[in-house]
């Protein structure tokens, strides 16, 4: 006798779509809107190799002042994740019949310490595998005009200014891998997306929040974006994305900070 398939109920896709718009307004999807009209403002500007984006900016030209913004910076943009946390609880929490423990999203998001063998494995191998490329296509857009200067840090020079570098880069890999690929792929296949659109859409929305950098950079994340998506759907966790994209924006962030101006990068 064949399966009978799930009914879902229209009130369920209605709550999804509302879920994934409320939290691709409040962080990333907003991004991507910005993004769309500072490429637009640049290259109306002036050509794109003469553009110029800084991507860690100095809040205050007071000390420690910065450093609170800074943090305060960090810490409430990373209230999406929480948001994405409750909606996949309270998803599996219709779903059961008992009570579900704090630690559920975490499992189900595969954004947890259970593996944290294959997890850092997977990580550096995909930052190995993404960092000298995406190097190479930063230079390739810069020599074909597509690409502005990027500066990673734009931070004067304090005792916490590494620190706050390596916090910023691990909050933007937690916010888009959880956001853009777990949470994301996860409500689209609940909508009815075939694999393949919804690859295709993470995917492109992570280009599109870096296209104020430049054509190059919506062109290499996009591509980091599907790769990204496919070890996704094959392990079902994204915690071997977070290390990876920690360690590539780590890498970005803090080489800059100390050797980028020697290195003629920017």
């Amino acid at each position: 006798m064949p399966q009978a398939r799930a009914v879902v109920r229209p009130a369920s896709r209605v709550r999804w779509r509302a879920q994934l718009a409320i939290v691709l307004g409040l962080s990333l999807g907003q991004s991507a809107v910005y993004s769309v009209v500072q490429l637009l403002d640049k290259a109306t500007r002036a050509p794109l190799s003469q553009g110029t984006s800084t991507l860690n900016r100095s809040l205050s030209t007071r000390e420690y002042f910065d450093l609170v913004y800074q943090l305060l910076d960090i810490g409430f943009s990373l209230v999406p994740v929480a948001l994405v946390l409750y909606f996949v609880w309270d998803a599996a929490s219709r779903r059961s019949p008992v009570a579900l423990p704090w630690s559920a999203p975490f499992r189900r998001l595969g954004f947890d310490l259970s593996r944290p063998g294959r997890d850092w494995l997977w990580g550096v191998g995909l930052f190995l595998a993404i960092g000298i490329p995406s190097l190479g296509l930063y230079w390739a857009g810069r020599a074909l005009g597509i690409t502005t200067a990027i500066i990673p840090s734009g931070l004067d020079a304090h005792w916490w200014t590494v620190p706050v570098l390596i916090l910023s880069a691990m909050r933007h890999a937690v916010l888009e891998e959880v956001i853009v690929v777990g949470f994301m792929l996860g409500w689209l296949r609940r909508l009815g997306w075939r694999a393949p659109a919804a690859i295709a859409a993470s995917s492109l929305l992570r280009g599109s929040y870096h296209l104020y950098q430049g054509i190059g950079p919506f062109i290499g994340n996009a591509v980091m974006g599907v790769v990204f998506t496919l070890v996704y759907r094959r392990y079902g966790r994204v915690m071997p994305l977070v290390i990876a994209h920690a360690l590539l924006d780590i890498t970005a962030f803090v080489g800059f900070s100390l050797v980028g101006k020697a290195m003629g990068l920017g």
